[in-house]
């Protein structure tokens, strides 16, 4: 009993050896809500939709302490997305801005949904034209109603 013991101990130990360092608590608070206000803002470059405050990939990690060193500089929420754009494009911004480039992306979805939606009655339009409507001949009429009386007397 007590060899399980001292094992289960001896165990325990060694397994602390291999934890990890705590991560330090951010020096600096006001920074650290800045950094997350901003970090929401702009999208990870090797995850294709998550913002930066939500990734958990190396490069996010790298991205985030150059943001911090930029905001430690001094420089303003819009210089540092400037900064970014201009080395990374417009990919960086999680919500891309609205000008000529972009303009597909934005309204690219609703032009289709437009155009799909004008093909739909264009197309039954046409095939109503198409139908012939012609009208029953005494002959059929006649068929018909003998058919529908054979069923109704079976049941």
């Amino acid at each position: 009993m007590m060899r399980t013991l001292l094992s289960i101990l001896l165990l325990l130990i060694t397994l602390s050896a291999f934890a990890k360092e705590a991560a330090p608590l951010a020096q600096d608070p006001a920074l650290e809500a800045r950094l997350m206000r901003l970090s929401k803002e702009l999208r990870c470059l090797v995850c294709q939709n998550e913002t930066l405050a939500d990734s958990q990939a190396d490069l996010a990690n790298d991205l985030r302490n150059e943001v911090r060193e930029k905001m430690r500089q001094g420089m303003s929420d819009a210089e540092i997305k400037h900064y970014l754009t201009q080395r990374y494009g417009d990919f960086v911004l999680y919500r891309p801005p609205v000008k000529s480039i972009t303009w597909l992306l934005w309204f690219g979805p609703f032009v289709l949904l437009l155009s799909a939606a004008a093909s739909l009655v264009f197309f039954l339009k046409h095939r109503r034209r198409t139908l012939d409507e012609t009208p029953l001949s005494a002959a059929e009429a006649a068929r018909i109603q003998s058919l529908l009386n054979q069923e109704s007397d079976r049941a």
